[in-house]
Order: C-alpha cells, then structure tokens, then sequence
C-alpha cells in the first residue's frame, strides 16, 4: 500500500512540475505573452499544477510528516482529554483512539438501562 501511495504521489509530483515546464514554455517561445490566448493557457496549467501539486501536500501533513508553522501542536493524551471533557477518562475504542461524542452517550445511555 505504501508503495503505490508513494508512486501516485510522485506521478502527481511529476504532473505539477509538468505543468510548471509548460507555463514557462509559454513564456519563452510565444510571440506576445500578454495576449488572452497565453494567459489563458498559463492559468489552466498553474490551475492544474496547484491541483496536482496540493495531493503530496496534504497527504504528508496528513502522516504528520510536513511542518505547519504556527499551528498549535497537541499531545495524544491531552487531544484525548479535550474530547473527553470533564474529568472522566477517555473512552477509547480497540486501537486505542478516542470515541466520538455520540457514540460516547449511546454507551452512556446503555450503562444506565442496565
């Protein structure tokens, strides 16, 4: 899996750098640039580079693997404990993760049935 992920990440690398190569061979090799033709083509290929190029992107900060300045940087335990609430302790489902706040009351609801 991580293998194909890590292969669609760089063809879409190689596709927005592509499309960077084509703007810029716009640039050089048209006669007029600032005609609406040119600008045209340079916007759908920085359009298309800015899509191409966001995918890596977003999924290394999805890994964790790409630093956001100026973003507050929380723990597990203290992300855990903000879910949570008040003081009770976390419910965590099997691997570990924090339950969402309505699965958390439909458990709440059936300790108090029985």
């Amino acid at each position: 899996m991580k293998s194909e992920l890590r292969l669609l990440n760089l063809i879409c690398l190689l596709a927005a750098l592509g499309f960077l190569a084509l703007i810029v061979l716009n640039a050089i090799f048209a006669p007029q640039l600032m005609t609406t033709d040119n600008l045209f083509v340079s916007m759908v290929c920085l359009v298309m580079a800015v899509m191409f190029g966001s995918i890596p992107l977003l999924q290394m900060k999805a890994e964790g693997r790409l630093p956001i300045p100026f973003q507050k940087r929380f723990s597990k335990n203290a992300a855990a404990a903000q879910v949570a609430g008040s003081s009770a302790p976390p419910l965590l489902d099997a691997k570990g993760r924090a339950v969402p706040p309505d699965v958390r009351s439909m458990v709440a609801n059936m300790k108090k049935q029985s």
